[in-house]
């Protein structure tokens, strides 16, 4: 009897036309974005030359500045506090004996992932504003705990993946050899569990770097982070200003990715 080959998606007509469709679809805005942020005009349609104008005057953009640092700043706060809370929730769920109500526990942490974010946003107005009167305090402390709120699920699933897929033999034989919990898991789940807690740290960076609408329903005036600062720029006067800002953005992206490769396959 002929043995079955073994399934191959590309076999399936039309997969080369598909996947050639998506890549199209998303990288071709993005190449004409940068494209367009050496434009030497003003125009975001009509190539007028290739110029560095549009860097330099956003370099020298004083709100630009503000907003990135601003941005950075937030990003890293709510990513490292939301990385830290979940990889305790993962730990909760995952390395102790099944307990009642574990699986509503599960349900509760991934909820803000099933809510629309604008639910979200709008549930973070009312209570910061009832907060903000109550206690006549206007600070950036708002701010971090809306993004550490939302970043908390992004963290989670990762390092949860992670700890799913761990074999436990080892924190076993460890706990054997007289191994007190603390050095079980600083010794054997910590170093185990990285790979999976510097993808929550990085998913969470990027969605809180990337985040519009709740920023725009909690943030006081003056504090304005990156991308609503273009949001508001987009609504005024359009210029190549923006489009070299996103291609520094993406940029910073794609480096950022290239480092947690590059880490992820040293370690391995």
């Amino acid at each position: 009897m002929a043995e079955r080959s073994a399934f191959s998606v590309r076999t399936i007509p039309g997969f080369s036309a598909i996947a050639i469709f998506c890549f199209v679809a998303i990288y071709a805005p993005i190449l004409i974005l940068v494209t367009f942020s050496f434009n030497a005009g003003t125009s975001l349609a009509v190539w007028e030359g290739f110029s560095f104008k549009w860097y330099v005057a956003a370099a020298h953009n004083e709100q630009v500045q503000s907003a990135a640092l601003r941005s950075l700043m937030l990003a890293f706060v709510a990513a490292a506090i939301s990385t830290v809370a979940a990889t305790m929730a993962a730990l909760a769920t995952t390395r102790t004996r099944h307990f009642p109500g574990r699986t509503m526990i599960y349900a509760m942490i991934n909820q803000p992932l099933m809510i629309p974010e604008i639910v979200t946003a709008v549930a973070l107005l009312i209570v910061f504003a009832w907060v903000k009167v109550v206690t006549n305090h206007t600070s950036m402390i708002y701010l971090i705990a809306a993004h550490t709120a939302f970043c908390i699920p992004f963290a989670y699933l990762p390092i949860r993946a992670r700890l799913e897929t761990m074999d436990d033999s080892l924190e076993k034989a460890a706990a054997d050899l007289y191994a007190s919990r603390w050095h079980v898991f600083s010794r054997v789940t910590l170093p185990l569990m990285m790979p999976g807690i510097i993808a929550g740290l990085m998913l969470a960076f990027v969605i809180s770097m990337d985040d519009v609408v709740i920023t725009e329903f909690v943030k006081s005036a003056g504090q304005d982070t990156l991308p609503t600062y273009m949001l508001g720029q987009l609504r005024r006067v359009v210029t190549p200003e923006v489009n070299a800002i996103s291609t520094v953005v993406v940029f910073a992206g794609a480096v950022l990715v290239s480092i947690f490769f590059w880490v992820s396959s040293n370690r391995r």
